[in-house]
């Protein structure tokens, strides 16, 4: 390999790790709090109404940024196919931090808690935020090895899934910030869990 070739596919992993760092420090500058405010970290943490949520290494939210990776990855195949899968994957972690940073400011918090069933929602940890960041490019990683139909069908079976465990998901958060339904919020607030 030329020194030409290791440069070409080295630029695009170091300005994507560099992105995630920014978005780390911007978040942390803004006063997101680096890890749950209860002190220490969980791989996991399943209670959706809950101050601790989108405060540690995953939740039920992380299936949503695995989607995004989906998403992105076929978008980009669409529109930017010559670029390598470096570039495009930079392309998707410059939007996947873009809409984190967007997400955790004051403005987009308060809509959530105004019109979603997110009353105890605050932000997201930046520990939170970088594993979000990590499952949009784990997602992006496996549409570029799986099928087609296998994306699909994990895309399905995420919202599904969220939808009958959380009654939530990407679909339904998107919908819910953009345009809330009242029915929709009625059914939300009666989760179980």
């Amino acid at each position: 390999m030329t020194d030409t070739t290791a440069r070409d596919r080295l630029t695009p992993i170091l300005i994507t790790l560099g992105l995630i760092l920014l978005t780390a420090a911007w978040l942390l500058w803004i006063g997101r709090a680096p890890i749950c405010t209860c002190g220490y970290v969980k791989l996991w943490h399943g209670e959706v109404v809950s101050a601790e949520n989108s405060q540690h290494l995953s939740d039920w939210y992380t299936p949503s940024h695995i989607i995004h990776g989906f998403l992105f990855y076929g978008a980009l195949w669409l529109v930017a196919r010559r670029l390598s899968f470096g570039w495009r994957l930079a392309l998707a972690t410059l939007i996947e931090c873009g809409w984190e940073i967007i997400e955790n400011s004051d403005a987009v918090i308060e809509r959530y808690r105004t019109v979603t069933i997110s009353l105890d929602y605050y932000g997201d940890s930046v520990i939170n935020t970088m594993s979000d960041v990590a499952a949009m490019i784990l997602g992006f990683w496996l549409a570029s090895r799986l099928p087609v139909w296998a994306t699909v069908a994990l895309i399905i079976l995420f919202e599904v899934a969220t939808a009958l465990i959380i009654r939530d998901g990407l679909a339904l958060n998107v919908l819910m910030l953009l345009y809330p339904v009242d029915w929709i919020a009625d059914w939300q607030a009666a989760r179980p869990v």
